[in-house]
C-alpha cells in the first residue's frame, strides 16, 4: 500500500467509527413496566397490591427525568423494584377513558392507586424526594 492508499483507508475508518457513534441508540431503559391495556389495569386493580402508573410520552424531557430518578431509586432501594409500573403512553390514551375517569391533566403523571383507590399522584414533579415519597406509598 503507499502512503496516499492508506491515509485514505484511515480517513475512512475514522469516518465509519464516527458515523456509527452518531447513530448509536440510548441504553434501553431498566424500567421494568407494563404497557398499559384495560386487560392490565385490571389485573393489577384486583392484585390487591399498589402499583404505580406512568403517564410519559417517549418525546417528553420531564417523563425520561422521571424515569432516571425512578431507575435511581431502584438501584438504592430494590424495594422500588417489586412496585408493578403500568405505564400509559400519553399519545395513545391522551383522550381515552382512563385519562378522563383519572382526570390526568397531562403526561408526566405519576400515580400511586391500591385497587380502584388512588393513594398519591405527582404531576410534572421530577425532584427524587418528591418521588421517593410516591414510591414509599406503595411499599
Amino acid at each position: 500500500m503507499t502512503i496516499i492508499t492508506r491515509l485514505i483507508a484511515g480517513a475512512a475508518a475514522i469516518a465509519v467509527l464516527i458515523v456509527g457513534a452518531l447513530f448509536v441508540s440510548a441504553p434501553a431503559s431498566a424500567l421494568s413496566a407494563t404497557s398499559y391495556t384495560p386487560a392490565v389495569l385490571a389485573e393489577a386493580q384486583a392484585s390487591g397490591k399498589p402499583f404505580l402508573i406512568d403517564f410519559f410520552a417517549s418525546w417528553c424531557s420531564t417523563c425520561k427525568a422521571q424515569e432516571r430518578v425512578i431507575e435511581g431509586l431502584i438501584e438504592e432501594n430494590p424495594a422500588y423494584g417489586e412496585i408493578e409500573i403500568i405505564r400509559v403512553d400519553w399519545d395513545e390514551n391522551e383522550r381515552g377513558d382512563l385519562v378522563r375517569d383519572m382526570a390526568i391533566p397531562r403526561r408526566s403523571t405519576l400515580v400511586v392507586m391500591e385497587g380502584t383507590t388512588e393513594l398519591g399522584r405527582i404531576v410534572a414533579g421530577t425532584g427524587r424526594d418528591q418521588i421517593a415519597e410516591l414510591l414509599d406509598l406503595a411499599l
